[in-house]
């Protein structure tokens, strides 16, 4: 039997059952009281993230509208070149002075279906993912003109996912013929060069307006790789490239650019 004296030296001392480990508590590190205080900061970041993700589609989504009639004063390619320190040539000029030309060559080597499809070539997309395990290629010229006008210039499956219902969008508010004169006014041909007027001054010192078959399917076949590829001194492989050009420009029906170019009276 415990003496009067031990029963009164444990009588003060009680268990703290506030310090007792639950199994939600074991081995974590944190506290219930620790994790509950990180949700608000969570959810704080998360509304900060949708807030500027709606405020910069809903000004992408204005200055849309706005180039449906307004000729885009810059690209945000041209803008990230300039931010580098690269020196911009662009001159604007409207499509009834771009060489009918270029614009059949463009067509031919980019996006032979431009006048068939909504924006998106679903076909070509699923054919390059399927053949490669990427997304790389498939572009249409109307993906490209979102590309280059919105979004950023590095291939991933974000900026696609984020490009296409953009193109979709955007072939809801603008003809076929404003895509195509916005495209060859903001397209890179060259360090700095963006613009078919450019491109033609700085490569063939003639205006756009001028350009002849051979010198736009060059021009076209360096649209993928401007920066190294030179229309003016072509390489055999580029060469290659641009009869075939060439040879799909006087074969392609009247349907592959009457979206853009008025049908020929017979």
């Amino acid at each position: 039997m415990p003496s009067r004296r031990q029963e009164l030296a444990f009588t003060g001392l009680q268990a703290d059952v506030a310090i007792r480990s639950g199994p939600e508590d074991l081995g974590t590190g944190f506290s219930a009281t620790e994790d509950a205080g990180y949700r608000p900061i969570v959810r704080r970041l998360l509304r900060i993230v949708v807030r500027v993700a709606a405020g910069w589609l809903t000004v992408v989504l204005l200055l849309m509208i706005a180039y449906r009639f307004v000729n885009p004063p810059a690209s945000m390619l041209m803008l990230q070149q300039w931010l580098f320190g690269q020196k911009i040539v662009n001159t604007w000029v409207p499509i009834e002075k771009i060489s009918p030309n270029i614009i059949r060559a463009v067509i031919a080597s980019e996006d032979s279906r431009f006048c068939e499809h909504h924006g998106v070539d679903f076909e070509a997309l699923m054919g390059a993912v399927t053949e490669a395990g990427t997304a790389r290629g498939a572009s249409t010229i109307s993906m490209q003109v979102v590309k280059n006008l919105f979004l950023w210039s590095s291939r991933s499956y974000v900026r696609k996912a984020v490009e296409m219902p953009l193109t979709l969008v955007m072939e809801m508010l603008w003809p076929k013929r404003r895509i195509m004169e916005v495209y060859l006014n903001i397209a890179e041909w060259g360090p700095g060069i963006f613009g078919i007027e450019a491109a033609a001054q700085f490569r063939f010192h003639k205006p756009a307006s001028g350009l002849s078959a051979g010198e736009a399917s060059r021009l076209a076949v360096a649209l993928p790789n401007p920066r190294v590829r030179n229309p003016v001194k072509p390489g055999p492989g580029m060469q290659r490239l641009a009869r075939i050009v060439q040879m799909r420009m006087r074969l392609a029906s009247a349907d592959r650019t009457s979206c853009v170019l008025p049908r020929r009276r017979n």
